[in-house]
């Protein structure tokens, strides 16, 4: 297939419904996002079953808004790029169900997309950069350092062995008694704390390699909540700014760390670091990185904001960059809940018959 000149995308992974519709020559004409950061409020997390419900019930009105903002009709578009996983399986299935329906009723292709392709070419999308680059893709769910070849050539080079840092993020705001999303309420508060105060461990430096580790350096601050507690029966306001504060310097040190030894095992002098997710967002970590790659002579790009966290363009221009080299979807397009984009690593947090999980 030639490459598409208009592709819908379409994002339901976790908790945001989304859909966009970009062109071939990387203008993003509409771009939609429905969240559902209110429904999951109470609970601290993404409840599954309330996700999968809120997808369903708002893909199709995302796409209509999608297709009216961008001007154009299904008639007028080349491709339907869809993510067909890994993520929450009633939310991806909500979303590939949607793209079949409207490829079988419109004749429009459809291609199933891997939704860490879709994050891991977004620098392509927003920055044009050339092929190879190293990415660090650090979200909510995932964190992995890939070696970006091509649209579908994914070298990984290390990974968190437990939780990714955005989940690390939100479960020390709760630990905290503070908000959700946890990311901005922790970076909020740690802007008063001192980052020294509180001895954290920072996880895996004392091993080679690239792989990240950060359910210890979560269990330390839970420990250290303990023992306030137990000293002073609660944690006042600055305890709590001390302890994000020094959960958000570990955070950054380990980063920067094991950016630091990817960017010598990707190999290429002077290369670019791109650096996608919502953790990203994050001033301290970004500042730790932007100065790893300076002094590795790696030009430094990460996308928005809104290009960061979930949303359906990086998935369009996926799809644009995967049909362009062949790749193709038809009617048995399945939803999956694991898909790790380097098929030929080894897997990190376990597998079963349903796969890989990274």
């Amino acid at each position: 297939m030639t490459m598409p000149d208009l592709c819908l995308g379409i994002e339901s992974s976790c908790d945001d419904t989304a859909a966009a519709v970009v062109a071939s020559d990387r203008r993003i004409l509409s771009s939609v996002i429905y969240d559902q950061a209110l429904l999951h409020a109470a609970y601290g997390g993404v409840v599954p079953e309330i996700a999968a419900r809120a997808h369903a019930e708002r893909v199709d009105l995302c796409v209509a808004e999608a297709l009216r903002q961008a001007g154009v009709g299904l008639a007028g578009l080349d491709l339907i790029a869809v993510t067909a996983g890994p993520g929450l399986i009633g939310g991806v299935l909500a979303g590939v169900m949607c793209a079949k329906g409207l490829s079988a009723a419109t004749g429009v292709p459809l291609l199933g997309v891997n939704h860490l392709a879709g994050h891991a070419l977004t620098p392509r999308l927003t920055d044009g950069i050339d092929y190879p680059y190293l990415l660090l893709l650090v979200s909510g769910g995932h964190c992995q350092f890939l070696a970006v070849r091509g649209p579908q050539d994914f070298r990984r080079l290390g990974g968190t062995i437990d939780d990714a840092p955005g989940e690390a993020f939100d479960k020390t705001a709760r630990l905290l008694g503070l908000g959700y999303p946890g990311g901005p309420e922790v970076e909020r508060a740690a802007a008063g704390g001192d980052p020294a105060r509180f001895a954290f461990p920072r996880p895996l430096l004392d091993r080679p390699g690239c792989d990240l580790s950060f359910s210890g350096l979560k269990t330390a601050v839970r420990r250290a909540v303990d023992k306030l507690v137990a000293a002073q029966g609660g944690v006042t306001r600055q305890d709590r700014a001390d302890l994000c504060a020094g959960f958000q310097a570990a955070t950054a040190d380990v980063l920067a760390e094991k950016t630091r030894r990817a960017l010598a095992a990707f190999g290429t002098a002077a290369p670019v670091l791109a650096v996608a997710g919502g953790v990203a967002a994050n001033r301290t970590i970004a500042g730790a990185l932007r100065a790893v790659a300076a002094a590795a002579g790696a030009r430094f790009v990460t996308p928005p904001l809104a290009l960061c966290t979930d949303n359906a363009a990086m998935i369009a221009w996926a799809g644009i960059e995967q049909a362009a080299a062949g790749e193709t979807s038809d009617m048995g397009l399945a939803a999956r809940p694991r898909w790790p984009l380097d098929a030929g690593a080894a897997p990190q947090l376990g597998s079963g018959r349903k796969g890989a999980k990274a």
